[in-house]
Protein backbone atom coordinates (compact mmCIF):
# COMPACT_ATOMS: atom_id res chain seq x y z
CA UNK A 1 0.00 0.00 0.00
CA UNK A 2 1.26 3.60 -0.75
CA UNK A 3 0.43 6.69 0.79
CA UNK A 4 0.88 10.25 0.54
CA UNK A 5 1.52 10.62 4.38
CA UNK A 6 2.12 8.40 6.86
CA UNK A 7 1.75 9.81 10.40
CA UNK A 8 3.37 8.46 13.67
CA UNK A 9 2.23 8.61 16.76
CA UNK A 10 -1.06 9.61 18.09
CA UNK A 11 -0.82 12.52 20.40
CA UNK A 12 -2.02 16.22 19.90
CA UNK A 13 0.98 16.63 17.10
CA UNK A 14 0.07 13.17 15.32
CA UNK A 15 -3.72 14.14 15.48
CA UNK A 16 -3.25 17.66 14.27
CA UNK A 17 -1.25 16.72 11.18
CA UNK A 18 -4.03 14.08 10.66
CA UNK A 19 -6.68 16.74 10.69
CA UNK A 20 -4.50 19.03 8.61
CA UNK A 21 -3.60 16.68 6.05
CA UNK A 22 -7.09 14.83 4.93
CA UNK A 23 -8.52 18.88 4.76
CA UNK A 24 -5.65 18.93 1.85
CA UNK A 25 -7.00 15.41 0.74
CA UNK A 26 -3.79 13.76 1.12
CA UNK A 27 -4.15 10.12 1.31
CA UNK A 28 -2.99 9.56 4.88
CA UNK A 29 -2.14 6.86 7.46
CA UNK A 30 -1.96 7.68 10.90
CA UNK A 31 -0.22 4.54 12.67
CA UNK A 32 -0.60 4.00 16.59
CA UNK A 33 -0.82 1.82 19.42
CA UNK A 34 -3.09 4.49 21.40
CA UNK A 35 -4.27 7.80 21.26
CA UNK A 36 -3.60 10.50 23.79
CA UNK A 37 0.33 10.63 24.07
CA UNK A 38 1.49 11.93 26.97
CA UNK A 39 -1.75 14.08 26.98
CA UNK A 40 -3.86 11.22 28.23
CA UNK A 41 -1.80 10.66 31.08
CA UNK A 42 -2.35 14.52 32.88
CA UNK A 43 -3.18 14.15 36.20
CA UNK A 44 -4.48 17.69 36.85
CA UNK A 45 -6.93 19.64 34.32
CA UNK A 46 -5.21 21.44 31.88
CA UNK A 47 -6.13 25.34 32.26
CA UNK A 48 -4.03 26.57 29.79
CA UNK A 49 -5.44 25.41 26.28
CA UNK A 50 -7.23 27.58 23.70
CA UNK A 51 -10.67 27.53 24.53
CA UNK A 52 -11.36 25.22 27.26
CA UNK A 53 -11.03 27.20 30.81
CA UNK A 54 -10.36 23.70 32.91
CA UNK A 55 -10.48 20.23 30.65
CA UNK A 56 -8.69 17.16 31.63
CA UNK A 57 -6.09 15.50 29.27
CA UNK A 58 -8.46 12.46 29.11
CA UNK A 59 -11.28 14.37 27.88
CA UNK A 60 -9.21 16.69 25.38
CA UNK A 61 -7.56 13.71 24.18
CA UNK A 62 -11.18 12.75 23.23
CA UNK A 63 -12.27 15.14 21.56
CA UNK A 64 -9.01 15.23 19.27
CA UNK A 65 -9.44 12.08 18.44
CA UNK A 66 -13.36 11.96 17.55
CA UNK A 67 -12.28 14.91 15.14
CA UNK A 68 -9.68 12.83 13.87
CA UNK A 69 -12.10 9.93 13.27
CA UNK A 70 -15.02 12.02 11.39
CA UNK A 71 -11.86 12.45 8.45
CA UNK A 72 -10.58 10.24 5.96
CA UNK A 73 -7.94 9.45 7.51
CA UNK A 74 -6.69 5.41 7.87
CA UNK A 75 -5.56 4.41 11.32
CA UNK A 76 -3.01 1.47 12.07
CA UNK A 77 -2.83 0.27 15.33
CA UNK A 78 0.48 -1.63 14.51
CA UNK A 79 4.27 -1.67 16.27
CA UNK A 80 6.46 0.14 14.21
CA UNK A 81 9.70 -2.08 13.32
CA UNK A 82 11.79 0.52 10.96
CA UNK A 83 11.40 3.47 8.69
CA UNK A 84 14.39 3.44 6.06
CA UNK A 85 13.90 5.83 2.38
CA UNK A 86 14.11 3.96 -0.49
CA UNK A 87 14.52 6.20 -3.53
CA UNK A 88 11.80 8.75 -3.57
CA UNK A 89 9.87 7.38 -0.92
CA UNK A 90 9.66 5.20 3.10
CA UNK A 91 9.09 2.02 3.72
CA UNK A 92 7.77 1.72 6.76
CA UNK A 93 8.04 -1.81 8.47
CA UNK A 94 6.15 -3.29 11.03
CA UNK A 95 6.85 -6.10 14.07
CA UNK A 96 4.58 -8.57 12.12
CA UNK A 97 6.34 -8.63 8.89
CA UNK A 98 3.96 -6.11 7.02
CA UNK A 99 5.44 -2.79 5.49
CA UNK A 100 3.73 0.10 3.54
CA UNK A 101 5.14 3.01 1.38
CA UNK A 102 4.87 6.35 1.77
CA UNK A 103 5.78 9.86 -0.15
CA UNK A 104 6.22 11.42 3.14
CA UNK A 105 6.36 10.99 6.49
CA UNK A 106 6.03 13.00 10.31
CA UNK A 107 7.47 11.46 13.48
CA UNK A 108 5.09 13.00 16.29
CA UNK A 109 5.41 9.49 18.73
CA UNK A 110 6.22 11.51 21.70
CA UNK A 111 8.26 10.21 24.57
CA UNK A 112 8.96 7.76 27.05
CA UNK A 113 8.75 7.97 30.86
CA UNK A 114 12.78 8.48 32.05
CA UNK A 115 13.56 6.05 34.36
CA UNK A 116 15.09 6.33 37.51
CA UNK A 117 17.77 3.39 36.99
CA UNK A 118 17.98 2.70 40.61
CA UNK A 119 18.25 -0.69 42.77
CA UNK A 120 14.44 -2.46 42.63
CA UNK A 121 13.04 -0.28 40.15
CA UNK A 122 12.74 -3.09 37.65
CA UNK A 123 11.65 -5.45 40.32
CA UNK A 124 9.19 -3.25 41.99
CA UNK A 125 7.32 -2.12 38.24
CA UNK A 126 3.75 -3.22 38.94
CA UNK A 127 4.41 -3.68 42.75
CA UNK A 128 4.63 0.02 44.08
CA UNK A 129 6.82 1.54 41.52
CA UNK A 130 5.08 3.32 38.45
CA UNK A 131 5.27 6.31 35.61
CA UNK A 132 1.54 7.17 35.25
CA UNK A 133 -0.22 8.27 38.77
CA UNK A 134 -3.77 8.70 36.08
CA UNK A 135 -3.66 5.01 35.27
CA UNK A 136 -2.56 3.14 38.90
CA UNK A 137 -2.89 6.22 41.93
CA UNK A 138 -6.67 4.77 42.81
CA UNK A 139 -5.34 1.79 43.51
CA UNK A 140 -3.09 3.77 46.23
CA UNK A 141 -6.31 4.75 47.97
CA UNK A 142 -4.87 5.64 52.22
CA UNK A 143 -1.78 5.05 51.56
CA UNK A 144 2.02 6.97 51.89
CA UNK A 145 3.04 7.21 48.57
CA UNK A 146 6.48 8.60 47.39
CA UNK A 147 6.52 11.21 43.70
CA UNK A 148 10.31 11.39 42.51
CA UNK A 149 10.56 14.38 40.97
CA UNK A 150 10.14 18.18 41.66
CA UNK A 151 9.32 19.61 38.82
CA UNK A 152 6.04 20.68 37.05
CA UNK A 153 5.52 16.86 36.19
CA UNK A 154 5.88 15.60 39.87
CA UNK A 155 4.14 18.42 41.48
CA UNK A 156 0.92 18.06 39.34
CA UNK A 157 1.26 14.21 40.26
CA UNK A 158 1.14 14.88 43.46
CA UNK A 159 -1.45 17.35 43.75
CA UNK A 160 -3.69 14.27 41.85
CA UNK A 161 -2.55 11.92 44.50
CA UNK A 162 -3.83 13.88 47.39
CA UNK A 163 -7.32 13.15 46.44
CA UNK A 164 -6.11 9.02 47.24
CA UNK A 165 -3.39 9.00 49.33
CA UNK A 166 -3.06 9.10 52.92
CA UNK A 167 0.75 11.30 52.30
CA UNK A 168 2.66 12.52 49.45
CA UNK A 169 5.94 12.60 49.71
CA UNK A 170 8.20 14.64 46.90
CA UNK A 171 11.57 13.97 46.52
CA UNK A 172 13.41 16.57 44.14
CA UNK A 173 17.45 15.78 43.27
CA UNK A 174 17.86 19.82 43.27
CA UNK A 175 18.05 22.33 45.94
CA UNK A 176 14.50 23.71 45.30
CA UNK A 177 11.22 22.20 43.42
CA UNK A 178 10.99 23.25 40.21
CA UNK A 179 7.44 23.20 39.47
CA UNK A 180 5.73 26.64 38.69
CA UNK A 181 4.20 28.36 41.40
CA UNK A 182 0.90 28.00 40.95
CA UNK A 183 1.80 24.19 41.26
CA UNK A 184 3.19 24.43 44.37
CA UNK A 185 0.62 26.80 46.14
CA UNK A 186 -1.81 24.05 45.34
CA UNK A 187 0.30 21.33 46.78
CA UNK A 188 0.62 23.51 49.97
CA UNK A 189 -3.07 23.66 50.55
CA UNK A 190 -4.28 20.92 52.45
CA UNK A 191 -0.70 20.01 53.86
CA UNK A 192 -0.76 15.96 52.58
CA UNK A 193 2.03 16.64 50.80
CA UNK A 194 5.68 17.04 51.68
CA UNK A 195 8.48 18.43 49.58
CA UNK A 196 11.91 17.17 50.52
CA UNK A 197 14.93 18.59 48.11
CA UNK A 198 18.48 17.29 47.65
CA UNK A 199 17.51 14.18 47.58
CA UNK A 200 19.29 11.28 45.37
CA UNK A 201 17.29 8.09 45.24
CA UNK A 202 19.41 4.92 45.82
CA UNK A 203 16.96 1.99 45.97
CA UNK A 204 13.52 0.90 46.43
CA UNK A 205 12.69 -2.02 48.74
CA UNK A 206 10.32 -4.14 49.96
CA UNK A 207 9.29 -8.13 49.73
CA UNK A 208 6.26 -9.08 48.14
CA UNK A 209 5.34 -5.52 47.32
CA UNK A 210 7.65 -1.80 48.17
CA UNK A 211 7.70 -0.89 51.11
CA UNK A 212 10.24 1.55 51.42
CA UNK A 213 12.20 4.20 49.43
CA UNK A 214 15.55 5.08 50.85
CA UNK A 215 17.43 8.17 49.22
CA UNK A 216 20.86 10.16 50.11
CA UNK A 217 20.61 13.95 51.37
CA UNK A 218 22.88 15.33 49.20
CA UNK A 219 24.02 18.01 51.79
CA UNK A 220 24.93 15.94 54.41
CA UNK A 221 25.43 12.40 52.81
CA UNK A 222 23.73 10.70 55.65
CA UNK A 223 21.41 8.27 53.89
CA UNK A 224 17.50 8.14 55.00
CA UNK A 225 14.55 6.11 54.10
CA UNK A 226 10.72 6.77 53.50
CA UNK A 227 8.13 3.83 54.17
CA UNK A 228 5.87 3.89 51.39
CA UNK A 229 3.50 1.42 49.26
CA UNK A 230 4.17 3.65 45.96
CA UNK A 231 6.31 5.05 44.27
CA UNK A 232 5.30 7.32 41.00
CA UNK A 233 8.42 8.39 38.70
CA UNK A 234 8.00 11.63 36.93
CA UNK A 235 11.78 12.60 36.22
CA UNK A 236 11.00 13.64 32.54
CA UNK A 237 10.59 11.80 28.97
CA UNK A 238 12.89 10.51 26.32
CA UNK A 239 12.36 11.30 22.95
CA UNK A 240 10.99 8.12 21.31
CA UNK A 241 13.57 8.90 18.15
CA UNK A 242 15.44 5.97 17.51
CA UNK A 243 13.81 4.80 14.72
CA UNK A 244 14.46 7.93 12.83
CA UNK A 245 18.37 8.01 14.22
CA UNK A 246 19.73 6.91 10.58
CA UNK A 247 17.76 9.64 8.67
CA UNK A 248 17.41 12.61 11.32
CA UNK A 249 19.85 14.71 13.57
CA UNK A 250 19.56 14.59 17.13
CA UNK A 251 20.63 16.65 19.98
CA UNK A 252 22.02 15.55 23.03
CA UNK A 253 18.73 15.02 24.13
CA UNK A 254 17.74 12.57 21.56
CA UNK A 255 15.20 14.76 20.69
CA UNK A 256 15.10 15.53 16.71
CA UNK A 257 16.58 18.55 14.94
CA UNK A 258 13.48 20.63 13.00
CA UNK A 259 13.55 23.64 10.85
CA UNK A 260 11.03 24.95 13.71
CA UNK A 261 9.69 26.91 10.61
CA UNK A 262 8.80 24.07 8.88
CA UNK A 263 9.22 21.10 10.62
CA UNK A 264 11.50 19.57 8.15
CA UNK A 265 14.65 16.89 9.27
CA UNK A 266 17.73 16.82 7.10
CA UNK A 267 15.75 14.26 5.30
CA UNK A 268 13.73 15.48 2.36
CA UNK A 269 10.46 14.19 2.89
CA UNK A 270 11.02 13.44 6.95
CA UNK A 271 9.46 15.95 9.51
CA UNK A 272 9.10 15.92 13.35
CA UNK A 273 6.68 17.25 15.55
CA UNK A 274 5.53 17.90 19.00
CA UNK A 275 7.78 16.72 22.11
CA UNK A 276 9.97 14.53 20.20
CA UNK A 277 11.67 17.69 18.46
CA UNK A 278 13.97 19.88 20.06
CA UNK A 279 11.62 22.82 20.24
CA UNK A 280 12.12 24.25 23.96
CA UNK A 281 8.49 24.66 25.26
CA UNK A 282 6.84 21.08 25.60
CA UNK A 283 3.19 21.91 25.40
CA UNK A 284 -0.24 20.24 24.46
CA UNK A 285 -0.85 23.18 22.01
CA UNK A 286 2.77 23.71 20.91
CA UNK A 287 2.72 20.32 19.63
CA UNK A 288 -0.91 20.56 18.02
CA UNK A 289 0.81 23.58 16.04
CA UNK A 290 3.75 21.95 15.17
CA UNK A 291 1.82 18.97 13.28
CA UNK A 292 -0.12 21.13 11.53
CA UNK A 293 2.80 23.09 10.09
CA UNK A 294 4.22 19.71 9.42
CA UNK A 295 1.37 19.06 7.32
CA UNK A 296 1.14 21.65 5.61
CA UNK A 297 4.66 21.27 5.23
CA UNK A 298 4.59 17.55 4.04
CA UNK A 299 1.97 18.74 1.73
CA UNK A 300 3.71 21.50 -0.03
CA UNK A 301 6.17 18.72 -0.78
CA UNK A 302 3.93 16.51 -2.30
CA UNK A 303 2.99 19.27 -4.62
CA UNK A 304 6.40 20.20 -5.53
CA UNK A 305 6.86 16.16 -6.38
CA UNK A 306 3.76 16.23 -8.52
CA UNK A 307 5.19 19.57 -10.23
Amino acid sequence: MVYDLAIIGGGPSGITAGIYAARQKMKTVLIAKSFGGQMAHKTVDIENYPGFDKISGLDLIEKFENQLKGKNVEILSEELHAIVKENDSFKISFEDGKFINATAVIIAAGAKPRKLDVEGESEFLGRGVSYCTTCDGPLYQGKDIVIAGGGNAGFESAIFMQNYANKVYILEYGPEARADEENQKRANENGKIELIVSADIKKIQGSAFMEKVVYADRVTGEEKEIKAQGVFVQIGYSPASHIVEHLADLNQRKEIIVNHDTMETRTPGLYAAGDITDGFLKQVVVAAADGAKASMSAYKYLQSKNG
